[in-house]
């Protein structure tokens, strides 16, 4: 009776392969996770690059650097999706092969008999595979200085992900920029979403992000300065550039400024304060310990209560990380 089925499910023991193909953004973009489980940056490449540019043995994640294999950089929503085709034509086969033997076993009833028993499968409606757009527009758009790849990002980027490229300066600048668009949108991103909780949650996420990204931007980009200006000296230690302490003492030792040199008392202040929170956000979901109290000298919160982090702050960390760049700088 179920001689179709069973021919379907011994072929089906084999290995199947399902293609299922990716569709890029109405610009042409495609959509890109970084595979590293620390990290999952999200991105896009233009698809003509990624296709042309990038290579198959190594992708970058313009975030964190991780270097991953070309087919390693799908989306959890990607990943998700062709599960979901795959599972589906499973099921049509499955269903073809039933419906098949429903069709013979119904031949082979005779219509004249007392008694008959037939068959009916129902089909459910097939899942139909569209495009994974993004559901937050890539404001900045870059194109790599070194091979011409074209990448958009939201907040900062700081690799090129077909050849790895560090243009310090200018990734610099541009991750400071985004994370300004970023910041610029907020009404747009609170005007978009219907439930307010919501709304209020991704906002202030952006925000929290974009004060981790600046500061990560400044690591970077003093990291790529110092090995440059003293290729002689011993490397740092990893991430020594958000400790603004120690990242002083370094640029002290090597040339005899630091940073006290280029920003106000009260400027450096409240980078201090700014480079602890970003600490906070990091490593303990924002919440406030002895350590920020006294390393940060913010009074305004007692142990145990959860940071708030507001757009205006964000601003002002801009602005002292670029002039503070700025002058290492020159």
């Amino acid at each position: 009776m179920f001689d179709e089925l069973l021919r379907e499910l011994k072929r089906l023991s084999e290995t199947q392969r399902v293609s299922v193909p990716l569709h890029s953004d109405a610009e042409g973009y495609l959509d890109r996770e970084c595979p590293a489980q620390e990290c999952q940056f999200d991105f896009k490449v233009f698809e003509e690059d990624w296709r042309d540019k990038v290579r198959n043995e190594e992708v970058f994640c313009p975030f964190c650097g991780h270097t991953a294999p070309s087919d390693q950089w799908h989306t959890q929503e990607q990943v998700a999706a062709a599960k979901e085709v795959a599972v589906d034509q499973l099921q049509g086969r499955i269903n073809t092969a039933m419906k098949r033997d429903a069709d013979q076993w119904n031949r082979r009833q005779h219509p004249d008999a007392f008694m008959r028993i037939t068959m009916k499968v129902d089909s459910r409606p097939q899942h139909v595979f569209l495009p994974n757009m993004a559901a937050e527009p890539m404001r900045l758009k870059i194109t790599c200085p070194a091979c011409a790849c074209r990448y958009a990002v939201i907040g900062a980027a700081f690799f090129c992900p077909a050849c790895g490229h560090n243009a310090a300066d200018l990734m610099f600048t541009q991750s400071i920029s985004g994370i300004r668009n970023a910041l610029d949108a907020l009404p747009g991103v609170r005007a978009a979403i219907p439930d307010r909780d919501v709304a209020e949650t991704t906002v202030r996420l952006i925000i929290e992000n974009g004060l981790q990204n600046a500061i990560t931007a400044f690591q970077r980009y003093a990291e790529v300065l110092y090995a440059t200006r003293y290729p002689s000296l011993p490397a740092p230690r990893r991430n020594v550039f958000q400790n603004l302490s120690e990242g002083s003492s370094l640029w002290h030792a090597a040339s005899g400024k630091q940073y006290s040199d280029y920003v106000t008392t009260a400027e450096l202040n409240a980078l201090t304060r700014y480079f602890q929170q970003r600490h906070l956000l990091a490593h303990r979901e924002g919440l406030v310990d002895a350590d920020y109290i006294t390393r940060s000298g913010d009074t305004s919160y007692r142990e145990g209560q959860r940071l708030v982090v507001r757009d205006a702050s964000v601003r002002e960390c801009l602005s002292l990380i670029e002039k503070l760049a700025s002058s290492i700088a020159s």
